[in-house]
């Protein structure tokens, strides 16, 4: 169904009251104009994005609809940081979203005429972007086209976006700019908050690569075919930045960073200064009228002003949660953890406490999900104790576990708790230096150590979760154990402040889908505790 641009041009009139002016961005289906509205001789920005030939009279006009409401709703939660639709128009085959002028420039021509960003200008940027999405994805809104011409940068800072509700209104998912489309757009699938998380990785990928992270196959089938199948270009030019970005633009929806996640990450680059300084560089103050040339741009130049001062300051590297893979080698100085090599015996990503009793998510290949702790003992089911550990945390075990091994490291140990005549185990394993992505930390740091086991085979993908209110991933894995092929689930969550802890069962291949090994495993993620301490 292919999509080209109308032949609009300027001094050309959309609805007998638009007179365009100068295209101020272009992408692929999309151009951006400066215009006039000559009923109340006022500036406006007026952006043009061609529907499919075949697109209905009837469909193009729920496609206006659905833009005049998301644009709304989304505008009274961040007044500031979304453009205010004026009107929308269905044209010449194509539909024509007017907004109020914009005191600032399209990402993509800052980028044309300033290079690449450094880490923590991104980084700002970044933040105003993800404060746009949250409040759009709290009520139920998913922007689904963002690119560099969607975002407009205020000259005095922040940022206003635009492009809200043109997402899933015609039967092309996207409509523009594919180079920012998630893969799961890129399959013609529906795209969900996660597609603008993806998206808001991408653009963090191009302010400081200087380049998009997949290349423009010259047609957008090819191109979504290349951001869905081929290997994400490694940044090398994001510093602190870089494991965020990769963070977001994993394929899989359900293993890119959560929004909470990359909050986190983009705060510390733009706070964290080394020397405890804020450095600022002082740029020219370029007028839009210079992009687009002409009389008309230069009488323009006053209203049309890039932004000025590019703010350059020392970040904080995102780190890996602290854990080794199995069976590896582990550096105390790190804060990583390990103990006697048993079949249970393979540590994962650190896992955070529990802070409160909300259900978690539900965990991959059918394990059981973390449900409301007991609030005491006598909520236990029979055959279990609480075991209070001295090394931090409470659990619930089978009667006659014990600890069979315990490990302890500089801000970091491990205990792992069994009998001698059960083949099942629970590692348990604590440290003080953990990152801010356990999806990262199973896939990065534990997974390359698990696969110089023995017949290693994880099952299913990497899953992002929360754990009773905190952010977390689950992993699972097939090793080969002395003879005996033996299955873990493993749980990694985030306490904050640089503390995590992960969760280890493991027990024979053939005995996981008993009832009396999940009943153990339930019990285990309901009333896991670490202390307030």
């Amino acid at each position: 169904m292919a999509m080209g641009n109308a032949g609009a041009a300027a001094d050309g009139l959309v609805a007998g009251r638009y007179r365009l002016q100068d295209v101020v961005h272009r992408e692929v289906n999309c151009v951006c104009w400066y215009a006039e509205d000559i009923e109340y001789a006022r500036p406006r920005l007026v952006t043009q994005t061609q529907l499919p030939a075949d697109e209905g009279a009837e469909s193009a006009r729920r496609t206006v609809a659905r833009i005049l409401r998301v644009s709304d709703s989304v505008g009274l939660l961040r007044p500031a940081g979304v453009a205010t639709v004026i009107d929308v128009v269905e044209e010449a085959g194509a539909v024509w979203t007017v907004v109020e002028w914009i005191d600032g420039m399209p990402l993509g021509e800052l980028l044309n005429q300033q290079g690449a960003f450094h880490h923590v200008r991104a980084a700002r940027i970044g933040l105003d972007i993800l404060d746009v999405l949250e409040a759009a994805h709290g009520e139920g809104v998913v922007h689904g086209e963002l690119s560099l011409g969607q975002v407009f940068v205020r000259d005095q800072g922040g940022v206003v976006l635009t492009g809200f509700g043109l997402a899933g209104t015609v039967p092309p998912v996207r409509l523009g700019a594919p180079l920012y489309a998630a893969p799961e757009q890129a399959r013609g699938g529906p795209g969900g908050p996660a597609a603008d998380l993806w998206a808001l990785g991408a653009l963090l990928y191009t302010m400081t690569e200087g380049r998009p992270p997949f290349r423009d196959r010259g047609r957008p089938e090819a191109t979504f075919k290349a951001i869905e199948r081929l290997p994400l270009r490694t940044p090398v030019k994001a510093g602190p930045l870089a494991r965020t970005v990769q963070g977001l633009l994993r394929k899989s929806p359900g293993e890119r960073i959560t929004a909470p996640v990359v909050r986190e990450a983009l705060a510390r680059v733009v706070s964290d200064d080394q020397e405890g300084v804020q450095h600022t560089v002082t740029t020219s103050r370029l007028s839009l009228g210079h992009l687009v040339g002409g009389d008309r741009g230069s009488r323009r130049a006053g209203r049309l002003a890039l932004v000025g001062a590019a703010v350059v300051a020392v970040a904080v590297t995102v780190t890996a949660l602290a854990t080794a893979g199995d069976g590896a080698p582990e550096d105390s100085s790190a804060g990583r953890a390990s103990a006697s090599r048993t079949p249970a015996d393979a540590d994962g990503p650190s896992v955070p406490p529990i802070r409160s009793s909300e259900p978690a998510a539900p965990s991959p290949s059918g394990s059981p999900s973390a449900s409301p702790s007991p609030s005491a003992p006598g909520g236990l089911p029979d055959g279990f104790r609480v075991y209070d550990a001295p090394e931090g945390f409470s659990v619930a075990l089978p009667d006659g576990w014990e600890p069979v091994s315990t490990r302890r490291e500089d801000r970091a140990y491990r205990v792992v708790f069994g009998t001698e005549d059960d083949p099942r185990s629970l590692a348990v394993t604590y440290s003080a230096s953990a990152g801010a992505d356990p999806v990262a930390v199973w896939r990065d740091d534990v997974e390359p150590g698990l696969q110089r086991r023995s017949g290693y085979d994880r099952l299913g993908g990497i899953t992002a979760t929360t754990y009773q209110g905190y952010e977390a991933a689950d992993m699972e894995w097939l090793v080969d154990a002395q003879g005996t092929r033996v299955r873990t689930f493993g749980r990694g969550f985030l306490l904050g402040g640089g503390r995590s802890f992960s969760l280890r069962w493991t027990t024979p291949a053939e005995d996981w889908t008993g009832a009396g090994n999940q009943r153990v495993l339930r019990t285990v993620l309901d009333t896991f505790r670490p202390s307030s301490s």
